[in-house]
């Protein structure tokens, strides 16, 4: 039965997507379906960011140290990047523009001018070594790469075909983006349209390697208005509960703004709900607890591990947190302890949980406050009005209530390919356009998802994706090793490690300290074992031959539990 909150909440909805009114849906064919798309969506994310730009011109939109932006004034910056992406830089439409940076407003301003220009911002993961940030570059056949000198000096000698162009992170945006600043007058910006080329972001697979998830402007806008649709329903729902909020919302950008949870909910919902952003270059929970009563912050989201780690802080009592209202989490499963501990911690707030995924520009399903309070082993109902959720066979069958299948999801949201990857593309749809997201799972009476294992070999450890076959490779890169096998070991901080079990060929001697040593700087840093296990005999096999993987996870797991 569903609950008071659920009818609540579908209540608004029904009222908000009724012709007339701002969410109002239409119909628009993709993967020959009827979907529901919003009527009244920007057609382009330039004209997404010029419309709310301009709506909330004088509101404060990025605070990034000493530096406070407003939105007119983040708008009239990007403009001067885009005109200097296209007069200096020769960007055209379609053009793909990496983006490998930490996170800064100037990482911010740099995406708008982008996509501005009508390049496609490609996300480079940040965190890469120079060696796959290169194979990204590569990948996505980047003219041009606008890198900080620390992503820089990783791409020093590795092999691309992209220009690097230097940007900073300090001082004022005409000052960290001199390389790429014209005079907004220089350039006529393109006018785009919603099949134009949006973003490509990576998403590691159990091809070993990175695969490019590109999207048009069409899917982007529609991942991030649904967002602001949710939004809109919870406040009409604290209107009418007389907790309407009383200042502007703020969120903590504690994510990495290449991934998808960090880009669409996050950072490109914000323009739409006049939302101010606070930067945080690197995770520190005393430092983010600091900026939450500096800054009132209204909303959180990260990977699980972090309001739990503010939740569990022993600072947590000199710093008021009463703003924050909102605890979410994306990108890793979040355990169930954690839900009440932040509930019990934060008693005037609610936790929240997001699931989505880069295919499907980060929506899906969502469990809010009571409801998640009741049902925290569950990712919460399909979002409204946009998400179609199903539970498939191998077949593409639908199966039933209750029922453990592949969680698959439909909408106009959706991604439109792996870049230069058909096989891949075509592998990831089933013939009437449902995405397989590779997670196992059913839902309850309810409706509510529950995701119980995943189909596909990754590890999931703070929000970042780890192939294991990634891993391996990197392992039997050494000449000594003859079997291995990599799994995800599960861990209170990060959810989930990698842990490894190599087997050396006979008469060698490989300790876990030279093998570690070996892996250094070929991988990076989050993707290296943390359990690492040398064994003396062959690894137990199926009957295909292939290594027994799940029978090793759940031996290594259990003799970890034991001490």
């Amino acid at each position: 039965m569903a609950t008071e909150l659920d009818q609540a909440l579908n209540t608004i909805m029904d009222t908000l997507v009724q012709p007339g009114q701002p969410f109002e849906t239409e119909t628009f064919e993709m993967f020959g379906q009827q979907l529901p798309a919003f009527k009244n969506a920007p057609p382009s994310l330039a004209h997404y960011f010029a419309h709310y730009c301009h709506a909330n011109a004088d509101l404060t939109f990025l605070v990034d140290g000493d530096v406070r932006l407003t939105f007119g004034e983040t708008y009239a910056a990007a403009q001067a990047v885009a005109a200097g992406l296209v007069s200096r830089h020769e960007v055209t439409t379609g053009s793909r523009v990496g983006i490998a940076a930490r996170n800064s407003a100037n990482w911010i301003i740099s995406y708008m001018g982008i996509v501005m220009a009508g390049g496609c911002a490609t996300l480079l993961n940040g965190f890469w070594t120079g060696d796959e940030l290169a194979f990204g570059i590569r990948l996505a056949e980047c003219s041009l790469v606008l890198a900080d000198e620390q992503r820089a000096r990783r791409l020093e000698g590795t092999d691309h075909p992209a220009k690097l162009v230097i940007i900073g992170h300090d001082g004022q945006p005409a000052e960290g983006l001199a390389n790429v600043w014209a005079d907004p007058a220089a350039a006529a910006l393109p006018d785009l349209g919603p099949d134009d080329l949006a973003t490509i972001l990576y998403t590691s697979g159990s091809t070993g390697y990175p695969k490019g998830a590109w999207s048009d402007h069409r899917g982007v806008v529609s991942g991030t208005m649904s967002y602001v649709a949710q939004s809109a329903m919870a406040a009409i729902l604290l209107t009418q509960q007389g907790n309407a909020p009383s200042q502007q919302p703020c969120a903590l950008v504690a994510v990495p703004l290449f991934h998808v949870t960090g880009e669409v909910p996050l950072f490109l919902q914000s323009y739409a709900i006049g939302r101010k952003l606070v930067m945080m270059p690197k995770w520190n929970a005393r430092e983010a607890m600091r900026l939450i009563e500096a800054e009132q912050v209204s909303y959180f989201v990260g990977v699980p591990l972090m309001s739990y780690e503010m939740a569990t802080h022993p600072d947590r009592g000199e710093f008021d947190l009463s703003s924050c209202k909102s605890f979410a989490a994306g990108g890793a499963p979040r355990p169930i302890d954690h839900v009440t501990k932040i509930k019990e911690s934060f008693p005037e707030s609610f936790p929240l949980l997001g699931y989505g995924l880069t295919e499907t520009n980060a929506v899906g399903c969502g469990n809010y406050n009571e409801n998640y309070l009741a049902k925290p082993g569950s990712t919460g109902r399909a979002s409204r009005p946009l998400v179609d959720l199903a539970i498939l066979d191998d077949d593409g069958g639908k199966l039933p209530q209750g029922q453990v299948g592949e969680v698959c999801i439909r909408t106009v949201a959706n991604f439109r390919g792996y870049w230069k990857n058909d096989e891949a593309t075509d592998a990831a749809y089933t013939r009437d356009g449902y995405f397989r997201t590779g997670d196992l799972g059913y839902l309850d009476e309810d409706e509510y998802l529950f995701i119980v294992d995943r189909k596909k070999d990754i590890i999931i450890r703070g929000g970042e994706n780890i192939s294991c076959i990634e891993v391996e490779q990197a392992l039997y890169a050494h000449p000594d090793v003859i079997e291995c096998s990599v799994f995800g070991l599960p861990d209170e901080r990060f959810g989930e490690v990698v842990g490894a079990i190599y087997l050396v060929r006979e008469g060698k001697t490989l300790s876990r300290q030279e093998l570690c040593a070996f892996l250094d700087g070929k991988l990076a840093p989050f993707k290296l074992p943390v359990h690492l296990w040398r064994v003396d005999e062959p690894l137990p096999k199926l009957g295909t031959q292939k290594i027994d993987k799940k029978t090793l996870r759940e031996q290594y797991a259990a003799s970890m539990e034991a001490g």
